[in-house]
């Protein structure tokens, strides 16, 4: 029987992104587990955790397992190959052991070579040294868009030839419910605000859409900004920040949806990108985004997104004006085509496409369905 193991250290960590797709990779396997006996008669699944992981996923025929003494690095680079020696290790969150070589890691992209500056001088550097030993050790690089895959490439972490890649899924949001008492909390009025994410990072670029708002003409809109970053963190790096830029903090599920589908817009002015769920989750709700022209984001949002350069002030304020004026046919017109992108995207395809990756790198025989 041959024995797959998940790297489990994601759920010991505050939930970001990058967790929410091994969540809904791990779980989409699960599911299609069930589907296949004869996958589950020949094959032993299981997550090795740390011992502080705290969340738990809801699984039918992959068991969770705590092991080890240790956490963080010290026990993904130490305890987890001990634990993990015979079997196939699969790590979806960037890194992975550099000593289990029969492993498959999902590297998401390249952003510590393209913008080191976004990221402290320790992290920069153990990422840009841990990624292309992965690269070379692993039997197999996955990444989550073409962009990255030439990226990856590009700066020595693996040959395009031993990438594959496997689109995130958006599809998550639709079972999802929506709280609208944040908008009466923040005062927002439909379609009288867009939406964007507190991030101060330099590839996040945030700048450009915060000095838009600044506009006398556009002072009675505001621009409402979920996630970490607070005022006092944007002007700490010299940006000023007008009155009408408002802050969530870190926001729910249901939240987030309730300011996707009341918001006007969606901004998302990133130099590089290596995907950009936001503003597809975005489009999911029927929400329409102002993207930079940059990283994965053509390649996700397509001809749908509005693009505006990531250093033309100009172009930015003139899409936010005109986004701001939109009719309300040219408004649903819009939606439909929002929905139609971001549903071209979902975890089970993803989901099928990382079982065909792991039995082939297992040498099992895979299913005739599960290949078509």
């Amino acid at each position: 029987m041959k024995r797959i193991c998940f790297n489990g250290k994601f759920l010991s960590a505050k939930p970001t992104g990058v967790h929410r797709v091994s969540e809904e990779l791990i779980r989409g396997i699960d599911t299609l587990l069930g589907q296949y006996p004869e996958l589950q008669s020949a094959t032993k699944w299981e997550i090795l955790c740390p011992k502080d992981a705290d969340r738990q996923l809801p699984l039918d025929h992959i068991e969770t397992r705590t092991v080890g003494r240790t956490t963080w690095q010290v026990w993904e680079q130490f305890e987890l190959p001990f634990f993990a020696r015979g079997a196939l290790l699969v790590s979806l969150c960037n890194l992975a052991p550099l000593s289990h070589r029969h492993a498959i890691t999902m590297i998401h992209d390249a952003q510590t070579f393209i913008t080191p500056e976004s990221y402290s001088l320790p992290f920069r550097k153990w990422y840009q040294f841990a990624l292309p030993t992965i690269g070379r050790r692993n039997r197999r690089v996955l990444t989550v868009s073409d962009y990255s895959r030439q990226q990856l490439a590009k700066y020595g972490v693996a040959p395009t030839d031993k990438i594959s890649v496997i689109h995130n899924g958006v599809d998550h949001a639709k079972n999802t419910g929506e709280d609208v008492s944040i908008l009466e909390r923040f005062a927002l009025k439909p379609n009288q605000f867009a939406v964007g994410l507190a991030n101060t990072q330099a590839h996040k670029n945030l700048k450009i859409a915060i000095q838009a708002f600044e506009q006398a003409d556009l002072a009675d809109r505001k621009l409402v900004l979920f996630g970490s970053a607070r005022k006092a963190d944007f002007e700490a790096q010299g940006i000023s920040v007008p009155d009408n830029v408002v802050f969530t903090g870190f926001v729910s599920e249901q939240e987030l949806k309730a300011l996707y589908s009341a918001a006007a817009f969606m901004v998302f002015p990133s130099t590089t990108e290596g995907f950009g769920l936001p503003p597809l989750e975005a489009m999911l709700v029927g929400t329409p985004a102002i993207c930079a022209p940059c990283g994965a984001l053509p390649e996700v949002c397509g001809d749908v997104a509005t693009y505006a350069a990531a250093d033309d002030a100009d172009a930015w304020q003139s899409e936010i004006r005109r986004h701001f004026a939109f009719r309300k046919d040219e408004r649903s017109e819009l939606a439909a085509a929002c929905k139609r992108q971001a549903g071209a995207f979902s975890w089970g395809s993803a989901s099928r496409s990382l079982l065909v990756e792991i039995l082939e790198q297992s040498g099992i025989d895979i299913p005739g369905q599960l290949k078509a």
